[in-house]
């Protein structure tokens, strides 16, 4: 995989695609790695360059100390943006990654469109995690091991019945999970990240086409900071699905992707 370093920070991204098409940027969540995005990934290779970093703090990029913050990891994709010698993308994140996006956009003009899936602006009037659901995701039982950690902590992110429908995927999230997501450190150092995060009275100034996707039964950000986007965001399109949960992209990964895909296809 192609590297680009940063300020002493290496940062590991995957290619897919064709390099002569227009290219979409994505961006993941708190500590989850690229492997997030395989399918969104695989759904857009015939039509674009599809670009997929480690966030700083996951998987093969570095792992530098903490706390990190949202513009350090925005300052991060744009030297991805850098390596490949973009000169306009299409940017996708999701949570954490809706984030990054969002300033990433705020401070580099080759954003050309913005998708945010299941983020917030931060900010006062922003729905924070409730604190059970916070407290689950950060701490699984100490005789957990380390598969029956995962799955502990993915719970409040996916719909209540996702492991009893499609226990062979939820099995391969878990193994990519083991190889490729945070270290403890870097996790801990992301959230950091998103509890200083704040675009709100920022994102005004955003002229990008954008598109908000957000489930209305996510426990993990509510679904109330997708209105809050629709409200801040001067050119933002808004579908909610209902009853998805925090992963909502990967449960509904079809219908998800085949929106994008139109989304993308209208701006490029």
């Amino acid at each position: 995989m192609p590297t680009v370093t940063r300020d002493g920070v290496t940062i590991d991204y995957a290619v897919d695609g064709d390099p002569g098409e227009p290219t979409v940027l994505l961006l993941e969540g708190l500590g989850y790695g690229r492997w997030m995005w395989r399918w969104l990934a695989e759904a857009l290779a015939d039509d674009y360059e599809v670009l997929r970093p480690d966030n700083r703090g996951t998987g093969d990029s570095d792992v530098p100390d903490g706390p990190y913050t949202v513009a350090e990891m925005a300052a991060d994709a744009a030297a991805v943006l850098d390596d490949r010698g973009v000169e306009a993308a299409h940017v996708c994140g999701a949570s954490m990654g809706g984030m990054i996006a969002q300033e990433l956009a705020l401070s580099d003009d080759r954003v050309a469109s913005l998708t945010l899936l299941c983020t917030s602006p931060g900010g006062d009037d922003a729905a924070p995690t409730p604190p059970e659901v916070q407290e689950h995701i950060f701490s699984a039982p100490e005789d957990a091991d380390a598969r029956e950690r995962i799955r502990y902590l993915m719970e409040p992110a996916v719909s209540d019945g996702f492991y009893d429908r499609e226990p062979e995927l939820v099995d391969r999230i878990v193994d990519w999970r083991l190889t490729g997501d945070a270290t403890p450190t870097g996790r801990e150092a992301q959230a950091a990240a998103v509890a200083a995060f704040d675009a709100s009275d920022r994102i005004g100034d955003l002229s990008v086409p954008a598109l908000v996707l957000h489930g209305t039964a996510d426990r993990v950000l509510p679904v109330e900071n997708a209105e809050l986007l629709a409200e801040r965001l001067p050119h933002a399109e808004v579908d909610l699905f209902d009853g998805g949960p925090h992963l909502f992209f990967v449960e509904e990964r079809e219908r998800v992707n085949d929106r994008i895909r139109a989304f993308l296809g209208g701006v490029a």
